[in-house]
């Protein structure tokens, strides 16, 4: 059994808790603020709960101090004074954050580090960069590499056509935040939400725009070997159009509380949603310009005798099991680890990467 601290007790917190615990093979202790959030943890005897104010550097080290590693689930402004308790209690730090900045302060705080410190273990950045990285080792020469993601509503029902699936906060960051990209070999910043494009799948149409974040590490990576990399998150018709107005005409980028207050109070949640994955790469091999796409579609799915939505599985299962490959071995045990090191193979093989592989939605198609 390993100990592990989760922080962060809302919809993807609790249910990696949930998932460790249901395991049998982690003690968890949920770490929050907020009592009333702590109190819907679902009771089990491998989970405990922690009333903690991550401001308190004391408190949480303290906490963390002979654990196997942390989780955070937390918003994003606190992932780097969690990660900095990490390396003041000497165990791994795993992440879920989309933001850039964090994350260059997480891979500052591991070169000192005598564990691993691996940020960005969600579905994107995450698993899109492990799927991409895979497809990419395929070619000799790489062309490009276009990465989309989307947790949508399978009914959409408002002008938006979106529902309330993840971190409020996350979302308005990803849609505000500059965005890294490759055009031409060269590294560049293009603004969120533009650069729309149309594609179908399955007969759906989707639109698909610039968003922040979900590239993690990968430009740096193949920087220097690719001539076009970038991201953009998939909504369905509509979403960007209104997005822009409400960013830049009624001017929310600069309101973001205001925004949060907005789309919380007025788009439901929903568990009855679709994570889409779509991933297509392009390049030579044997001289030959040939491109690989890797398409997936996961569904809210019953786990453990319980309802969980796509997003919540996908981005949990994503961080479950990376800790499960860190405790088992897998990967290297020490400083900062980028998701496109994880092999894609071992990711899809292990018990909670397996969520990905749930009935059989994704294929893989060479052309």
């Amino acid at each position: 059994m390993k100990d592990i601290v989760v922080i962060g007790a809302g919809k993807i917190g609790s249910t990696i808790a949930r998932l460790l615990a249901h395991s049998g093979d982690y003690r968890v202790t949920v770490a929050d603020r907020a009592a009333d959030q702590l109190a819907a943890i679902e009771a089990h005897k491998d989970v405990t709960t922690a009333v903690v104010d991550i401001a308190d550097a004391a408190a949480l080290v303290a906490l963390l101090k002979g654990k196997f590693a942390v989780l955070s689930a937390a918003p994003y402004h606190l992932t780097v004074a969690i990660a900095e308790a990490a390396a003041s209690a000497g165990i791994h730090y795993l992440d879920l954050t989309e933001d850039v900045e964090s994350t260059r302060q997480v891979k500052r705080i591991a070169e000192k580090a005598e564990t691993a410190f691996i940020p960005q273990c969600g579905l994107a950045p995450g698993f899109i960069s492990i799927v991409a990285n895979d497809l990419a080792s395929h070619f000799d020469t790489l062309d490009s590499v276009r990465m989309r993601v989307g947790a949508l509503p399978q009914y959409p029902s408002n002008a938006l056509n979106y529902n309330l699936t993840w971190s409020t906060d996350g979302v308005i960051n990803e849609y505000i935040e500059p965005c890294e990209a490759i055009v031409e070999g060269a590294l560049i910043e293009a603004p969120a939400l533009e650069e729309r494009e149309e594609f179908s799948l399955d007969g759906v149409t989707y639109e698909a725009f610039n968003t922040s974040g979900g590239l993690g590490t990968l430009c740096e990576s193949l920087k220097g070997k690719v001539r076009t990399l970038n991201y953009k998150t998939i909504r369905y018709p509509g979403h960007a159009a209104i997005m822009k107005a409400l960013l830049n005409d009624l001017g929310l980028r600069h309101r973001r509380e205001v925004l949060k207050d907005i789309f919380e109070n007025a788009l439901p949640t929903t568990t009855q949603d679709v994570v889409i994955v779509f991933v297509t790469v392009s390049g030579r091999k044997d001289g030959r310009l040939i491109q690989e796409t890797y398409a997936n579609k996961v569904y809210s799915a019953v786990i453990a005798g319980r309802m969980h939505s796509a997003i919540q599985i996908t981005t949990a299962g994503s961080i479950c099991a990376v800790l499960d490959m860190l405790a088992d071995g897998t990967l290297r045990a020490k400083g900062f680890v980028r998701q496109e090191e994880i092999s894609l193979d071992s990711f899809l093989a292990n018990r909670f990467g397996h969520y990905y592989a749930q009935e059989h939605h994704g294929h893989r198609a060479a052309g």
